[in-house]
């Protein structure tokens, strides 16, 4: 099936198939999660540096991706994946028929030539490989954000939809046309462009149309494999320039602008076809070992020897302290009491406050929510992968939820459906505890972790 094309037309040995296609367009989606992932890890060793590029990831990437692609298309003809898999970009020439196969078996220099990019191609071939991509990757950002869950909590959270304010500034209203946009026409047009590539896949799949892709019949432009002559030339274009002798007043070094402008820059670029292929085979593999049995056996033969004492720190409740003076022996230490566990909580501390968080334990069955235990509604994953109701995580995340409220006032719990004290483990005090303690906000109701995206980071599980 990979030359399906060939020995269809087995004059044309250039078409790639449409398999090759495909793999060479998986291996241009993997590049920005791959480089994003090594971006974030080294923002935790150098943030200052760093995180606003992460923050702005997307608008970096297109303008690195810009002079990557624009040096491949000039130097090899084709993108940085498409060379890595041995095709090419070239011009659909206006004779008839649209091919000249015959000539490229007795003058492959001169089509080589007649088919070549040129400048207005390559900027056209660039529009189509960044500048699409990152558009539609902001796009939907966009519907993600302001109109994937615009629906869930209810009309008192889509006010824009009712209209602009009198008086609304001019950036409000592109806002607000923006969401519309997103809201009611963008649907339509992702499913369009879905459907259009499939359309010309299995139109290019049966030999239908040279094209693989909508974008390329919109600027006359096709895939095909390098050929001898393109080897030939390729080679030559990438041999070290010769660097005449050094100008008045500038040295021989190799970092001079001269010198860098002719064979480092030229060099460095050619060599990523190496090395973010390598990346990403080393990041899947590091992927599968940390996902392997063997990795987890692994990691808990390394830690099981391993064990750490509790902090002791001024802020926790006076429950979790220790007194010295009613050290019980060793035997009662080993055998505590079945009263002792359910009334013992060892609350996270956060690492900014040094104060406890307010938590909520994991309930018996798995069918109710562990903040008001009561069977879950709207079922809804936190990004520990934790499942509760989704008004009762919402609200907890956003600190308003009444079991928080009733701690931070002091009370042990809250009053349930019936009317009935929740028993939580925690002693009724006197007054508030705020300053003493922390309610949760912005956190996983279960494990304490900070939850970076707040709301928005929630996720709908559909069963």
């Amino acid at each position: 099936m990979e030359f399906l094309p060939s020995l269809q037309h087995g004059i044309d040995d250039l078409k790639p198939s449409l398999f090759e296609l495909l793999s060479e367009q998986q291996l241009a989606s993997l590049l920005p999660p791959s480089l994003r992932y090594l971006l974030a890890v080294s923002t935790h060793r150098y943030p200052r540096y760093l995180l606003p590029v992460l923050n702005s990831f997307d608008e970096a990437y297109a303008l690195v991706m810009l002079l990557v692609e624009r040096h491949f298309l000039r130097t090899y003809g084709g993108s940085f994946t498409e060379n890595f898999y041995g095709l090419k970009r070239a011009k659909v020439l206006r004779v008839k028929g649209g091919e000249i196969p015959r000539a490229q078996l007795g003058a492959s220099d001169s089509v080589r030539e007649a088919v070549r990019l040129g400048e207005g191609d390559i900027w056209q071939n660039l529009a189509v490989l960044v500048g699409l991509p990152w558009l539609k990757r902001k796009l939907d950002e966009g519907y993600d954000i302001h109109a994937a869950h615009s629906n869930i909590l209810g009309a008192g959270y889509n006010r824009e939809r009712d209209g602009l304010r009198p008086g609304a500034t001019i950036k409000e209203r592109l806002l607000f046309y923006y969401k519309w946009f997103l809201r009611n026409i963008y649907p339509s047009v992702n499913a369009a462009y879905y459907f259009s590539l499939i359309v010309f896949n299995m139109a290019y799949l049966f030999d239908g149309t040279k094209y693989s892709s909508p974008f390329l019949w919109l600027i006359g432009t096709r895939i095909r494999r390098l050929g001898e002559a393109d080897h030939k030339a390729i080679a030559l274009a990438t041999q070290p320039t010769k660097v005449g002798p050094a100008r008045p007043g500038e040295g021989g070094s190799m970092f001079t602008p001269r010198n860098i402008a002719r064979n480092i820059k030229p060099r460095l670029l050619s060599s990523l076809k190496i090395l973010l292929p390598t990346s990403i085979f080393a990041l899947k593999f590091l992927e599968w070992w940390y996902a392997s049995d063997f990795a987890r056996q692994l990691s808990r033969k390394a830690a099981e020897n391993i064990e750490l004492p509790p902090p002791v720190l001024p802020s926790l409740p006076p429950s979790t302290k220790r007194d010295p003076s009613k050290e019980a022996s060793a035997d009662e230490k080993q055998r505590p009491s079945s009263l002792e566990k359910s009334k013992r909580i060892d609350p996270p501390m956060s690492s900014s406050t040094l104060l406890p968080i307010f938590t909520v334990p994991i309930p018996a069955d798995s069918h109710l929510c562990p903040i008001c235990t009561t069977p879950i509604v709207t079922a809804t994953a936190s990004p520990t992968g934790f499942v509760y109701c989704y008004k009762c995580i919402h609200q907890w995340v956003e600190g308003s939820h009444e079991r928080q409220v009733a701690f931070m006032e002091g009370a042990a719990g809250f009053k349930s459906e019936n009317g009935e004290d929740k028993e939580e483990g925690w002693e009724k005090e006197e007054g508030s505890r705020e300053g003493r303690w922390e309610s949760g906000k912005g956190r996983d109701a279960i494990t304490g972790r900070k939850m970076l995206g707040g709301t928005e980071a929630l996720r709908r599980v559909v069963v």
